[in-house]
């Protein structure tokens, strides 16, 4: 686990704590990094490390800012038992259904307007990787700012089809990022026929597109400090999200 570097950015109505990861150059192209439904903690700052050590610039805000400070909402219990995950997500989920897309938006846009005026962010588009119900939030992104996000990678995401005008799978009519999705294997937040609804609206959009199901990984598989990781999604994961980088951020 990493300790985490705190940075304030300003969003509307106040500021949100983001941990901040420096490649070994010190600069780079920028990464924007959503977390899951558990919060910015310690396993949040090692995944930042490894994506900057690969020569990113990695801001992973706290999204739930509103909700509390990272220090008072993060996990005090072992999250590496069902039971103690379990418990945890009791008071984690309430803060997902809080934070809407009118909300998370006009954050995101605030997040990426400062990821890409750090001394450290390289000119030049940058990435989006989401994990949970951060893939909602990474998929919007590059929907609603079609020239800045040219990579977007997603993991065990639920909920990214719906019947809402706010859908996540609708923002990829307008995208222009490539894609890079893995999903858990029998997640009953994205059934086989979302999946499928997601492929297609890519196809549609003509976006270059990995669209897939991890084996046997179920969902939240790349969280090394929950019961629920697996580690091949894990590093496939990384291994794909680090291929997806170097193709759309350093050509």
């Amino acid at each position: 686990m990493s300790d985490l570097n705190l940075v304030d950015v300003p969003v509307p109505g106040g500021s949100a704590e983001a941990h901040l990861s420096l490649p070994p150059a010190g600069h780079g192209p920028g990464v924007l990094f959503v977390m899951d439904a558990i919060g910015l903690r310690p396993q949040i700052a090692a995944m930042c490390e490894r994506i900057a050590s690969w020569g990113y610039t990695v801001l992973a805000p706290n999204v739930f800012h509103r909700e509390g400070s990272v220090a008072e909402l993060m996990p005090t219990g072992d999250l590496r038992t069902p039971e103690g995950r379990d418990a945890f997500m009791q008071l984690a989920m309430p803060r997902v259904g809080h934070l809407t897309s009118d909300l998370s938006r006009p954050d995101v846009a605030a997040y990426l307007e400062h990821l890409r005026g750090l001394d450290a962010t390289d000119d030049g588009p940058v990435g989006v990787t989401g994990y949970c119900m951060g893939v909602r939030i990474a998929l919007r992104a590059a929907g609603d700012h079609p020239d800045v996000v040219a990579a977007c990678g997603g993991f065990h995401g639920g909920g990214l089809v719906t019947d809402e005008p706010d859908s996540p799978h609708l923002s990829l009519a307008t995208t222009r990022a490539e894609l890079v999705l893995g999903h858990a294997d029998h997640d009953r937040s994205m059934p086989p026929e979302a999946v499928e609804t997601l492929g297609t609206a890519a196809a549609e959009a003509g976006l270059t597109v990995r669209n897939e199901v991890y084996p046997d990984a179920p969902h939240g598989y790349s969280m090394a400090d929950t019961s629920m990781y697996q580690e091949a999604g894990a590093e496939r994961h990384f291994a794909e999200l680090r291929g997806l980088l170097d193709r759309t951020l350093r050509p």
